[in-house]
C-alpha cells in the first residue's frame, strides 16, 4: 500500500472546513470530478453518514464508487472504494490551530495486477500528490475569499 499525505492550514473554522468536505462538493475544489450520491440524502447530514455511498467520475483515474466508512463532525472523514476497482481509502483531518484549521488530506492506494500494479501505483501517486496539492490551494482560496 502506497500512502501520499498533504496539509493546508485555512483561516476558517473546522465547521465551514467540514461543510465543503461532503463528497458532491468535492466537484467545487477538485478538478475533474463529478459525484452523485447513490445512497439516499435526506438531510445534509446524510451526505457524511457512515455508509454514504457515491459514483465518482474522475477524469484522471475513472470511474469508481466509495462509502463513507469513518464519520466524526469537524474532525474527521474517511471513505474508501468499493469493489472490484483498485483499493482506495481517503481521509480528511481537521485540526483546530490558532486562527483558523489545519486540513490533512491523506490517500492509501493499493493495485492489483502484479508488477503492472505496482507501475501504475507509481504513476497515480506522481499525479496524485500534484492534484492534492492543486485542490487543496482551490479549498484554501474558496473558504478564506
Amino acid at each position: 500500500m502506497t500512502r501520499s499525505e498533504r496539509s493546508v492550514e485555512i483561516k476558517v473554522p473546522p465547521e465551514k472546513v467540514w461543510d465543503i468536505l461532503a463528497l458532491d462538493r468535492m466537484q467545487e475544489w477538485v478538478e475533474g470530478v463529478k459525484v452523485e450520491y447513490t445512497s439516499e440524502v435526506r438531510t445534509p447530514g446524510d451526505k457524511y453518514r457512515v455508509g454514504a455511498t457515491a459514483h465518482l467520475s474522475v477524469k484522471s483515474e475513472g470511474e469508481h464508487d466509495v462509502e463513507i466508512t469513518e464519520s466524526v463532525e469537524n474532525e474527521r472523514m474517511t471513505y474508501r472504494s468499493k469493489p472490484p476497482y483498485y483499493k482506495y481509502t481517503a481521509t480528511y483531518m481537521l485540526k483546530p490551530v490558532e486562527g483558523g484549521t489545519e486540513l490533512t488530506w491523506m490517500s492509501d492506494y493499493e493495485m492489483p495486477w502484479g508488477i503492472l500494479g505496482k507501475f501504475l501505483l507509481l504513476f497515480f501517486q506522481r499525479a496524485g500528490e500534484k492534484e492534492y496539492e492543486k485542490s487543496l490551494g482551490k479549498l484554501k482560496n474558496i473558504l478564506e475569499t
